[in-house]
């Protein structure tokens, strides 16, 4: 039997194709971005959150390269890019999912041109990557509160405890 894609899989987007692929997509936009390394309970809360401020949710994964020198840990990423970018794109919540290899999404911001802006609580608006220039054509940028107290770090200790 031959490899069928799932559906799911079309929504992952080549950096290339951004630009076009957001244009296409519902308004207003939000837009956000992270590791996502092993997702957890926190991060579908926060990225359903997002979602429901807007019509369309596209989320920006850092690559691999990118993730190591955020200096989490030489074992970081746990899951390989395509991996996470599959695990996103299958979530009901996104819209879709592309990714970035600077150390900031900057680039991906200004090509899909969000009406929003989110990050999780973690984040104060004021150091949200992006944020002017989101704000100066007219749009908003969200730190969205956490409700569960849950990081990849922790998990990832506890894991090693076991």
């Amino acid at each position: 039997m031959s490899y069928v894609a799932p559906v799911f899989e079309s929504k992952i987007c080549p950096p290339t194709e951004l630009a076009a692929r957001a244009a296409a997509l519902a308004r207003p936009l939000v837009f956000t971005n992270g590791c996502f390394d092993i997702l957890h309970r926190g991060h579908v809360t926060c990225l359903a959150q997002a979602a429901a401020l807007g019509s369309a949710l596209v989320v920006a994964l850092n690559s691999d390269a990118s993730v190591k020198r955020q200096g989490k840990g030489d074992d970081r990423p746990v899951n390989p890019l395509d991996d996470r970018l599959a695990v996103m794109a299958a979530l009901a919540s996104v819209s879709l999912v592309t990714w970035f290899d600077e150390d900031t999404p900057l680039q991906r911001i200004v090509d899909c041109r969000p009406e929003i802006l989110v990050k999780g609580g973690d984040w104060p608006v004021e150091r949200i990557v992006g944020a002017s220039e989101v704000r100066a054509w007219g749009g908003s940028v969200h730190s969205i509160p956490f409700i569960h107290q849950t990081s990849t770090t922790a998990l990832l200790e506890k894991i090693r405890r076991l």
